[in-house]
């Protein structure tokens, strides 16, 4: 690691006291500690000796950082590999959110998808998603960890926190890990250390606050808001937090958290008790975060839905195509579905959140919404990459065919791979250890890999042995 800044040490002594900076700069220098959280609605094999997070659900630490890319698994979005610190997410959703039904909900810096995919797991399932990423190569990321995910209720976009503010009012719920400084990564990445200043810090300051201030006429009066970041500083952290209730209106709002944790809470600012907490190296068991829940103050309610339909139910100017019955079979709740066809791809929404697609289509650059079933080659129809990963995919829809470890790292490398004779000839899913990987078409003497070539594993250097997430 390479040798923190005169101006940050100062800094932690004189928010945290001596003690505690001199424990966390020696922290700063151990290594990373991995964690692996799993997909509710996706199977897994039973964990033993693992040893749990203690403030997430199925969420586990590893004893050291294995190569992922070689877990067939990893790549069918079984789990996501995503920090400790940044699950306490769950905490003011369990504690606070989920018991006023968020119908809404918005992760507004959401690459690479740790957050959204946790958000997806822990919301219910009537309640529609919006994964945001500004930056168009982070946001392809976050749409293929999306997609891998599963959920039907989702949508990513590629946009601007300001796109958001032409939907006042639409919003139970929204998530804003800003970007920052980064002091909580220097543990993990020496780029952070090295592009570190006070300049930045102020800087990253004045871009958090911009992006809130976009967002926040999209957040209903009562919603939610959570504010994190991955640094330790007053200015990013309190200072934002207070300058949230104060100048957006908006209460900070206390989780219970127990001491055993090791995590900081209710620091004084301003002269009263802050409730915002701070995840330190050396004391919690993870990397550098901050969190801090926030409900904005009561006012008008009037919302930008309901005016987005005909009478028929149809969305205004839109002209829809038949569906073909045989790609609406291929859902498990096809009749709960909003279908669509333009000629290029079908896709489903569930009903219950299709108004709000719709609309947030208008107004932001969607990347991926609801289910992409079938997309049109030449003349013909085929199943759409991101179905096999669909937990709303019905199970007898095509046939499948079991993969081997080997056969399952040649299929993510988009090579060519050898089906079992008694698989029926046409589009099938293959699987491993029964959980879908992606499509084939099986044309008897071969099968042509439908993996999408930029999802593909590159490296040539592959194990012998079966990949295990716990030794």
């Amino acid at each position: 690691m390479k040798e923190l800044p005169a101006a940050f040490i100062s800094a932690l002594r004189s928010q945290f006291g001596d003690a505690d900076a001199e424990r966390m700069v020696a922290a700063i220098g151990d290594e990373p500690v991995a964690s692996v959280r799993f997909n509710p609605r996706k199977p897994h094999a039973p964990v033993a000796a693992a040893e749990p997070v203690p403030w997430a659900t199925d969420a586990w630490y590893l004893g050291s950082r294995p190569t992922f890319t070689f877990d067939p698994l990893f790549h069918a979005g079984c789990y996501y590999v995503q920090e400790a610190s940044s699950m306490f997410l769950e905490q003011a959703l369990r504690q606070q959110v989920l018991a006023t039904n968020p119908h809404t909900a918005l992760d507004l810096c959401a690459a690479p998808g740790g957050k959204s995919t946790l958000l997806r797991s822990l919301l219910p399932d009537d309640c529609l998603l919006v994964s945001n990423e500004i930056m168009g190569n982070r946001a392809q990321i976050l749409k293929e960890n999306m997609l891998k995910w599963g959920h039907p209720a989702c949508v990513v976009t590629n946009d601007a926190p300001v796109a958001f503010s032409a939907l006042p009012n639409l919003f139970d719920f929204i998530v804003a890990d800003v970007p920052c400084s980064g002091e909580g990564m220097f543990r993990k990445d020496d780029t952070a250390v090295s592009e570190w200043s006070l300049e930045n810090v102020e800087a990253c300051c004045r871009r958090s606050r911009a992006i809130l201030a976009d967002c926040w006429a999209a957040l209903k009066p009562g919603g939610w808001l959570v504010y994190s970041t991955c640094t330790f500083n007053v200015h990013e952290d309190e200072e934002t937090v207070a300058w949230i209730a104060r100048e957006l209106g908006a209460d900070v709002v206390p989780l219970t958290v127990p001491a055993e944790w090791g995590i900081g809470g209710c620091c004084p600012y301003g002269g009263e008790p802050l409730p915002v907490y701070h995840f330190l190296p050396g004391r919690a068991r993870g990397e550098g975060f901050f969190l801090a829940l926030l409900r904005k103050h009561d006012g008008d309610v009037a919302c930008v839905r309901n005016n987005n339909k005909d009478r028929k139910g149809r969305e205004r100017g839109s002209k829809a195509l038949a569906v073909p019955a045989e790609w609406k079979q291929t859902l498990a709740q096809a009749d709960d579905c909003q279908w669509n066809n333009d000629g290029a791809i079908i896709s489903a929404v569930p009903t219950c959140v299709a108004d709000d697609v719709s609309l947030i289509a208008k107004h932001a650059h969607v990347l991926s919404s609801g289910v992409a079933v079938a997309e049109l080659k030449g003349r013909d129809w085929v199943p759409a990459p991101s179905l096999a990963f669909s937990t709303a995919l019905r199970t007898d829809a095509f046939p499948r065919a079991e993969l081997s470890y080997a056969d399952a790292l040649a299929y993510l490398r988009k090579e060519t791979v050898t089906l079992p004779a008694d698989v029926a000839r046409g589009h099938a899913v293959v699987t491993y250890r029964d959980v879908p990987l992606g499509f084939v078409k099986n044309l008897g003497n071969r099968a042509n890999n439908l993996f999408p070539a930029d999802w593909r594993i590159r490296t040539t250097h592959l194990p012998s042995e079966p990949f295990k997430l716990f030794e």
